[in-house]
């Protein structure tokens, strides 16, 4: 049986001790007033704590999450050997942890902000006071009261709420320092503030405001330097600007002699930082390391293709989710790309005069400093730089530019007025106006193994435009497209050896286009020639007659597989009527160099995550058995080869192998001299309105064409061989010693036969010599495909036909000048109605 009385005598006692606290609480309630104004003052508070918890204190943000907290981060792009080349951002973010963060950085922020952080639970009462009557104080004058605020709530304000001024706004800051302050550790709580905190010059962050302040990592910062950073919280607009410099230098040694006070640095130390200036860079260094703009912004586009832009998109967005990317691009070859197109741009402008203004200011709106700086134009090259022609008077103008400089400006344009945006180079203490090249033009280098993109320039200068002509521009190719004419040929029972007439071709359209015929660049031809020879020369009606006794159909057909262009079965299209692009092009040249192989071409290698997972590859072949933990006797795990087979191995490398003739002995001769084994191909459009090259090595092919925006013509001396060909030219000329000098290698199935350069016929008596014209060559065949060998039996029949054509000339005098008539009836703007090119 339960004893009960001892429960009894408990419950006894407290409803004793209970009544005596209500008894004494009636009394001094009747008895005391102060007792009674007290009570309910803690009444009131206690409510009111209620009513506040009810209404603000439940729709708080968890501090738990910061615990997971991912701050936005801007994307950085590595080259193709991993170094920085660039990053996406619209703020400056970098992330630190606690341990990259120098002691004396620490110090110096504890000193100017929160030196009681590390004793504080979250709230400094003696500061919160403080702050309480500047409040008051300041109610209805307008004027923002201190903050008083311990780093832990400038964490909770910064990341879990708004910048809002309010009391209730204040309210939530100290309910959720109080909460962080539970959940993260003080190193994790200043982590998480040199990290956010917001420093001016769109930089958040200690790292990112020591790059845009001083052009340092916060490791190689001095004292001063860091003393200025922590006065920046406070106000960071006003600190950076130069008219305040002295209000910046004063608030600084404050924070020195805070420091000095504190025991954090000596007193000699700090007097010696305060003698020094501030040391501000006024512009911090391009994000860009290698002048790639073209480049860079293909990839940009490609990234928020995949990705995204902003966070509200993807957590793996470009401009927050610090992501890490490698390219393909390879800066020295980009320098070199950049430079031979220029060049070659500003070559043939020559001495054509002053183009125009880049764009035009109205001067009347005012501002025109804030109107150029918003435009975003800029170029580097040669230490021009981009200005509005503030006021011309006759002989005299001025030129300004984006940062509020003016100065004297000369070498005017009779056409030159105010308010034009124009390119200047510095000359004494004035600026000469410089001219841009009117033309442009777009550049592509490539490996061929893989597809990858090495240089993009897309134009003079991406800061000009961000238009890019080597991937955006379609124009015709013009002769650069009859290597796959020719191969088609190839693959359809021909030989580099197969003779070919290089005749006037023409044929029936019908009723209402009647007949159309062919001729080649600047008229001539005749006789009978081998592909070869008609390949290296770029014989018009050589290759008109290859495409028709292969068919057009299936000349288009190999144009198609190549992912050059989808055309129509027309003639037209086998002289390069139709359009394409400059990447297009030298993608299609690198199948050829690849034995036939057409890989997808790209810029982006991987892309990693903020924490470094992969989670994109541009090689997405799996090799099965390649991380295993320990061999498991069978043959070693090979990857299959990258991209589609899209043109027979065999073909590829006789196209190949006739293109190398062009380079040595035909239209690209210019590039002979390099010293290094090369094929390509040189096109004139009609007109002729562009001029291209595309070709290059076992290991690098690259393409350029040059023309203008709106195509009108170049002039008739403007050639593939003697415009765009020596921009490849100063391209390898200064990436030679990148290059192994090795030749194009032969797949299986090919024949290296000896045959007479220019019959084609079979030889077997001489060995080929290294002269680019000797007699003698090798040629390259497919089994069974060879010439025979040369016979005194064929020589005689030679020699037979030869006096049989002699009897009959005098019969047939007058039927070839008939003939001669009638492919004089021609009309010679054929080509351009045919939209044809040479």
């Amino acid at each position: 049986m339960v004893d009960t009385s001892k429960f009894e005598s408990i419950s006894y006692r407290i409803r004793r001790e209970a009544s005596g606290v209500l008894n004494w609480f009636k009394s001094n309630w009747r008895e005391r007033r102060w007792f009674r104004w007290s009570a309910i003052g803690l009444g009131s508070l206690l409510v009111l704590w209620i009513i506040v918890w009810a209404l603000i204190a439940r729709t708080l943000p968890d501090a738990n999450t910061l615990l997971d907290y991912e701050p936005p981060l801007p994307t950085v792009v590595r080259g193709v050997e991993g170094e920085i080349v660039h990053s996406y951002a619209r703020e400056r973010r970098v992330q630190l942890q606690y341990a990259d963060f120098p002691e004396t950085l620490i110090e110096a922020y504890l000193a100017a902000e929160d030196k009681t952080f590390f004793s504080h639970g979250g709230i400094d009462a003696g500061g919160l006071i403080g702050a309480v009557f500047d409040y008051v104080s300041k109610l209805g004058s307008g004027e923002r009261a201190v903050g008083g605020s311990t780093i832990t709530q400038q964490v909770a304000k910064n990341i879990l709420l708004t910048n809002e001024y309010s009391v209730t706004r204040k309210i939530k800051e100290l309910m959720l320092a109080r909460r962080i302050e539970g959940v993260l550790t003080k190193e994790q709580i200043l982590e998480l503030y040199l990290n956010e905190i917001p420093l001016g010059r769109r930089s958040f962050g200690v790292q990112a405001a020591s790059r845009a302040y001083f052009d340092k990592d916060v490791g190689d910062l001095e004292l001063h330097e860091m003393a200025y950073l922590a006065i920046l919280p406070k106000a960071p607009e006003t600190y950076s600007r130069q008219k305040n410099f002295d209000r910046a230098m004063e608030r600084r040694n404050f924070v020195l002699t805070q420091m000095a006070a504190n025991d954090f640095i000596t007193e000699s130390e700090a007097n010696a930082a305060k003698a020094l200036p501030l040391g501000l860079v006024m512009q911090r260094s391009s994000s860009q390391s290698v002048d790639a703009g073209y480049f860079l912004e293909e990839v940009r586009r490609k990234l928020i293709e995949e990705f995204g832009e902003t966070a509200e998109e993807s957590k793996n967005s470009v401009y927050a989710g610090g992501l890490w990317v490698r390219t393909s691009l390879d800066p020295e070859m980009q320098i070199a790309a950049r430079d031979a197109l220029r060049r070659g741009m500003m070559r043939y402008h020559g001495n054509r005069g002053w183009g125009g203004p880049i764009a035009t200011i109205d001067m009347d709106e005012g501002g025109w400093s804030s109107q150029l700086a918003s435009s975003f134009l800029g170029i580097n090259y040669e230490g021009w730089r981009i200005g509005v022609v503030t006021k011309r008077s006759g002989s005299n103008a001025t030129i300004g530019f984006s940062d509020g400089e003016e100065a004297p400006l000369s070498n005017l344009p009779n056409a030159l007025k105010a308010g034009d945006v124009v390119a200047a180079q510095k000359s004494g203490a004035g600026y000469l106006v410089r001219s841009l090249p009117g033309v442009s033009g777009g550049f592509v280098a490539q490996d061929p193994q893989s597809g990858r993109v090495l240089a993009m320039q897309g134009g003079f200068d991406s800061r000009l435009g961000s238009f890019n002509r080597a991937t955006q521009a379609n124009r015709q190719p013009g002769s650069t497209i009859k290597p796959f004419v020719y191969a088609t040929g190839l693959d359809n029972g021909m030989t580099p050896a197969s003779e070919v007439p290089d005749q006037t071709f023409c044929y029936y359209q019908g009723s209402q286009l009647g007949e159309k015929c062919f001729r080649n660049s600047g008229g001539g031809g005749g006789g009978v020639h081998t592909m070869r020879w008609g390949l290296e020369q770029s014989r018009n009606l050589m290759t008109v007659h290859i495409a028709m006794e292969a068919g057009m159909p299936n000349v288009v057909k190999t144009i198609k597989n190549l992912e050059i262009g989808d055309y129509q079965p027309y003639p037209a299209f086998a002289l390069g009527a139709g359009e394409t692009t400059v990447m297009k092009m030298v993608n299609a040249y690198s199948a050829l160099a690849n034995h036939g192989r057409l890989n997808e071409p790209t810029l982006i290698d991987y892309v990693q995550d903020r924490r470094g997972k992969v989670i994109y590859r541009a090689d997405k072949r799996d090799c099965t058995g390649c991380n295993m933990a320990k061999w498991d006797g069978q043959p070693m795990p090979r990857l299959k080869p990258t991209g589609k087979q899209a043109l027979d191995a065999r073909t590829a490398y006789q196209t190949v192998h006739m293109l190398e003739g062009v380079v040595q002995r035909g239209t690209g001769t210019v590039l002979r001299d390099l010293g290094v084994p090369m094929f390509g191909k040189t096109g004139t459009t009609t007109g002729p309105k562009d001029v291209w090259f595309v070709g290059g090595t076992p290991e690098v092919v690259a393409g350029v064409y040059i023309g203008y925006d709106t195509p009108r013509n170049l002039g008739g001396y403007a050639q593939g061989g003697t415009v765009a060909a020596p921009i490849i030219r100063q391209f390898f000329g200064e990436t030679k010693d990148r290059l192994s000098g090795d030749p194009f290698v032969a797949p299986p199935g090919v024949r290296m036969v000896r045959v007479d350069r220019i019959s084609g016929k079979r030889v077997f008596d001489a060995w080929p010599g290294k002269e680019p014209k000797a007699s003698v060559i090798w040629e390259a065949f497919k089994p069974d495909t060879e010439p025979p060998r040369i016979t005194r039996r064929d020589e005689i029949e030679s020699k037979r036909k030869e006096i049989l054509a002699l009897i009959r000339q005098g019969s047939q005098a007058a039927s070839i000048s008939q003939n001669t008539a009638n492919r004089e009836e021609v009309p010679e703007n054929f080509a351009e109605e045919q939209g044809g090119i040479y």
